[in-house]
C-alpha cells in the first residue's frame, strides 16, 4: 500500500530500536472511525422494509422500518389488521425503537474509544458491533412472531386466519396478502460497518503487535544484562 502513504519516509520508532511506516497505525484508526461513521448514517435511512400485494391494493401497502419509529401505509394496514384484533404496528418493539438511537450512538463512541486503545482490548471494545446487525435480525424476527400471533380468535375475522409469522426476506403470503420483506440501505450500512470493523482489527494487530513484541524484547534484554552483571559481582565477591 505504498502508494496510499502519505510520505513513505515517515516512521515511528519501536521500542527495540526498529521501525515501521506511519501508514500502519493510521489504517487502523481511519478504518475503526469509517465503521462509526458507518452506523451514525444508518439511523437517519430504513433497515427493513415489507410490501404487502393484494387485487384490492394494487400498488402494495409498503412499511419502511427504521431503528427508531415506522414509515409508510400505516393507517391502512392498522385497519385491516383491526379486524383480526391484532395491535397496530406501532406497538410492536416500542422498547428497541425507544433505545436504539442511545445504543447505536454509545456503539459508535466504543469504536472511537478503540481507536485509542493499542493492545486486545480494541478487539473487545469492537465486539458488540460485530453482534449488532445479528441481533437486530433476532429482535426482527422476534417482533414478526410476536406480532404474527397475536391474533384475537374472536374478533371479526379473527377464526379466518391462522398464527403466522411473517418472512424476514423474501416473498411470503399472510391471507389474502402476498408480502416482500427485505433489508433495506441502514441494514447494509451496519453490514459494512461490520466489514471495516474486522479490517480494522486486522490492521490494528499488525500494527501493535510488533509494539508488544518489541517491549518484550527490550525486557527480556535488560533482564540478561542485569542477570549478567549480577553473575559477574558474585565471581568477584569469590
Amino acid at each position: 500500500m505504498r502508494f496510499l502513504s502519505l510520505d513513505p519516509d515517515v516512521k515511528v520508532l519501536l521500542p527495540d530500536g526498529s521501525t515501521r511506516g506511519l501508514m500502519d497505525y493510521l489504517w487502523p484508526s481511519a478504518l475503526l472511525m469509517l465503521a462509526a461513521l458507518l452506523l451514525m448514517i444508518s439511523m437517519f435511512v430504513p433497515y427493513w422494509s415489507m410490501t404487502m400485494t393484494a387485487p384490492q391494493y394494487p400498488k402494495g401497502l409498503k412499511v419502511d422500518v427504521y431503528v427508531n419509529h415506522l414509515e409508510g401505509d400505516m393507517r391502512e394496514i392498522d385497519e385491516l389488521n383491526h379486524y383480526l384484533g391484532m395491535p397496530p404496528l406501532d406497538e410492536g418493539g416500542r422498547l428497541e425503537r425507544s433505545i436504539s438511537i442511545f445504543a447505536i450512538v454509545m456503539l459508535g463512541l466504543l469504536l472511537m474509544a478503540g481507536v485509542f486503545i493499542h493492545n486486545q482490548w480494541a478487539g473487545v471494545l469492537a465486539l458488540p458491533v460485530l453482534g449488532f446487525p445479528f441481533v437486530f435480525i433476532a429482535d426482527l424476527w422476534w417482533i414478526l412472531y410476536t406480532y404474527g400471533h397475536s391474533i384475537d380468535p374472536t374478533s371479526a375475522l379473527g377464526g379466518a386466519i391462522k398464527p403466522f409469522t411473517p418472512p424476514i426476506l423474501g416473498v411470503g403470503k399472510v391471507g389474502q396478502f402476498g408480502t416482500v420483506a427485505q433489508f433495506e440501505i441502514g441494514f447494509y450500512l451496519t453490514i459494512a460497518a461490520v466489514f471495516a470493523v474486522l479490517l480494522g482489527l486486522w490492521f490494528h494487530r499488525a500494527a501493535y503487535k510488533p509494539i508488544v513484541d518489541a517491549r518484550k524484547r527490550v525486557k527480556s534484554s535488560r533482564s540478561s544484562v542485569v542477570s549478567g552483571q549480577s553473575s559477574v559481582g558474585q565471581s568477584l565477591d569469590g
